[in-house]
């Protein structure tokens, strides 16, 4: 098995921008229409881009002005697995985070997208009423 050594920088760097700024329009566009999307917040995962739309709508809208960063990327057999740094305003102070993303790719597009991250500080923003 070789994996084909694709420079996924260019594709994340834009993929993680429009997670920035309450853009969900520009966000769903990078998925297929048949995309599947896991997230600590929905383990069981989300089918489809109508689904999923409507998630990014609601949660852009409550972080419209976190910030993500390509950290590392490894080459995988149908894309990518993505280390991140997210910036996230709350109150007066930020946090950053680290996170997995495994993404599979069709074409130019994400068809599957599982996040991973330590949920506890999430937790704790939430509990404040930081996200």
């Amino acid at each position: 098995m070789t994996i084909t050594q694709i420079d996924w920088r260019p594709f994340c760097d834009e993929w993680l921008h429009t997670w920035t700024g309450n853009r969900p329009e520009a966000l769903i566009e990078h998925y297929t229409e048949d995309a599947f999307y896991l997230d600590p917040a929905y383990p069981a995962g989300i089918s489809g881009r109508t689904e999923l739309s409507a998630y990014f709508a609601k949660l852009l809208s409550r972080n419209p002005d976190w910030r993500w960063q390509a950290v590392e990327i490894f080459n995988t057999e149908e894309g990518f697995t993505l280390k991140w740094k997210a910036t996230i305003p709350v109150k007066n102070t930020q946090l950053i985070t680290y996170g997995l993303d495994i993404v599979v790719m069709r074409g130019d597009k994400i068809c599957r997208n599982e996040v991973y991250f330590d949920r506890v500080k999430w937790m704790d923003l939430m509990k404040s009423g930081g996200l």
